[in-house]
């Protein structure tokens, strides 16, 4: 079990728990509006942060990582389950149950069976470009509400663009008065103020204009009446074949989580000097997300910016979010009727603000500048998240992921080293010509495992090296073996063809600073059968070099 108060100290006490009363106050305003995004009502945001934070915060290694839903995962939860229920209804909030139990379910198996390298797969330009998709999509919805627009939240990304841009004339002015009102105040007072919980602030002055000047009768929607009472524990019962169908929104949603949130504590832990256990956080989402379906919740995952805005007010222990979910259940408890007023502009415009920087503008310019190949690979899951929903998003992030991979693979650094073991040319575009240690020999490191993906072109990059050789002929090949950590069927029979070819041009083998464990693989796949050179006293290349200097002496 994880101690859930470690660091905590006397000294550092009340700084925590005001920590915990600014996070409540982000929290709440952007947990019911991510509950709309989702096409839930707002208690299932509420409810997110009572028992799935405490059981998460008993479980998890991380000192300062925040459990809770988010823009993503509510994006994703809507566009999964729309295709399976209306919004609204009661069928759809049971699906959000079950596919939050399904992530919980997954988590716990990554965290046994050690899986959570998987999303590793999922490389910053895939992320930035599917995270980004669904930022756009629920940006879109967000502007609908803010201009009081009516549109189908749960229908497609082209659709409810067509209903925002038809439906500019039924704009309500108060609705786009209230919003722009509510961008400023954020904006500003984030730039000038940042300790303030401004998004509060915006629920509250808003709120409090519309109750005084009576806007909901001229059109401006508010949330509504919010159930009182804590969260009541269910189970959700569907068709076996409804669960199937959720399995894979479940797994897009777990392999998203896993990379955010592992990436975020993995950095907040090395920053602050704390033990981190990539097992152990995995089994924390997975019990979290198991108590947010069980008790009307959806799925949770680990909020970056809410971590980010506990460190910077000073936290260091997950006490803020103990506060959190006891300060939810109080106002579940005595303070609902204080909701029922929230005009929906503003949410949409907390949301909104929120929900920006998940557009990846500033990550699209880096890729563009640093890499254009990894540019556009986030931009293909930008767009076919977008147009096409979040399965299909997620499905093309990992082939291109692994096209990435492929790529990047199949292309190793082949170079020719000089006499003083300094890397020559790349011989993957074009082969050195006259880069020899000494007459006759010519010495090439392959800086990569020899497997299936680069085997082919590792033979015809040495033998272009020795063809294209101005002088004497090559007589002598030494391969430094110090960086080829393993070598596959594949790229064994690729290594003997090449070897039939040097007996066949009289080219003579030897290896170079060949690790144990790699000798061992080549004398299990034959290949140390024609006695190559092993100079275990002094390098092979500086033995060669002697060598053909001898021979070219008269």
């Amino acid at each position: 079990m994880a101690r859930p108060l470690s660091g905590l100290t006397r000294r550092n006490v009340m700084t925590e728990l005001l920590a915990g009363v600014t996070l409540l106050a982000i929290a709440i305003p952007l947990n019911i509006g991510y509950a709309q995004i989702a096409g839930l009502p707002a208690t299932a945001g509420l409810y997110a942060l009572i028992v799935p934070t405490v059981v998460y915060v008993l479980v998890v290694s991380s000192r300062q990582v925040v459990a809770s839903p988010d823009a993503a995962a509510a994006a994703l939860v809507a566009s999964s389950i729309g295709g399976l229920a209306a919004a609204g209804r009661a069928d759809y909030a049971t699906l959000a149950l079950a596919q939050a139990i399904i992530c919980g379910v997954m988590f716990v198996l990554l965290s046994v069976f050690k899986l959570g390298f998987l999303a590793n797969f999922l490389s910053k330009p895939i992320l930035v470009g599917f995270v980004g998709g669904l930022a756009f999509d629920i940006l879109i919805s967000q502007i609908a509400k803010m201009l009081g627009v009516s549109i189908d939240s749960g229908s497609e990304f082209v659709d409810k663009t067509i209903g925002l841009v038809t439906g500019l004339g039924t704009a309500n002015v108060w609705s786009l008065l209230i919003s722009v009102g509510s961008i400023v105040i954020l904006l500003v007072g984030r730039r000038w103020l940042p300790a303030v919980p401004w998004a509060l602030v915006v629920l509250i002055v808003s709120t409090i204009l519309v109750m005084v000047v009576h806007l909901d009768e001229f059109g401006v929607a508010v949330l509504g009446a919010v159930p009182a009472g804590p969260p009541v524990f269910t189970w959700p019962i569907i068709d076996w074949t409804l669960w199937l169908a959720l399995i894979p929104s479940a797994i897009a949603l777990t392999l998203v989580t896993t990379a955010e949130g592992l990436l975020v504590s993995r950095s907040y832990s090395e920053r602050r000097r704390y033990p981190f256990r990539a097992n152990r956080d995995l089994f924390a989402f997975g019990v979290a997300n198991i108590a947010a379906g069980a008790q009307g919740s959806f799925a949770v995952g680990a909020s970056t910016s809410r971590t980010a805005a506990m460190d910077q007010a000073g936290s260091r222990t997950q006490l803020p979010s103990l506060v959190l979910a006891v300060g939810t259940l109080l106002l579940l408890l005595f303070g609902t009727a204080l909701l029922a007023d929230i005009p929906s502009p503003a949410i949409g415009a907390v949301v909104a603000v929120a929900i920006i920087p998940l557009l990846g503008i500033r990550d699209f310019i880096e890729l563009w500048k640093k890499d254009r190949f990894e540019c556009a690979v986030g931009a293909t899951c930008f767009l076919v998240t977008l147009f096409f929903g979040a399965i299909p998003g997620i499905v093309v992030a990992f082939v291109l992921a692994l096209i990435n991979l492929a790529k990047r693979a199949a292309n190793p650094a082949i170079d020719v080293l000089q006499s003083d073991g300094d890397p020559g040319e790349s011989l993957l575009e074009e082969a050195p010509a006259g880069t020899t240690t000494a007459p006759g020999v010519v010495v090439i490191r392959l800086a990569a495992p020899l497997f299936f993906a680069n085997a082919s072109v590792f033979t015809a990059a040495v033998q272009s090296a020795i063809t294209s050789v101005d002088g004497p002929p090559v007589r002598h090949l030494v391969l430094d073996m110090e960086a080829v950590t393993d070598i596959d069927v594949t790229g064994a029979e690729s290594f003997e063809t090449l070897q039939h070819w040097l007996i066949d041009n009289d080219v003579a083998l030897a290896f170079s600073r060949m690790r144990p464990a790699v000798r061992s693989r080549l004398a299990e796949l034959g290949l140390l059968d024609r006695q190559p050179i092993f100079d275990t006293n002094r390098t092979a290349l500086a033995a060669l070099v002697e060598a053909a200097g001898r021979e070219d002496q008269p």
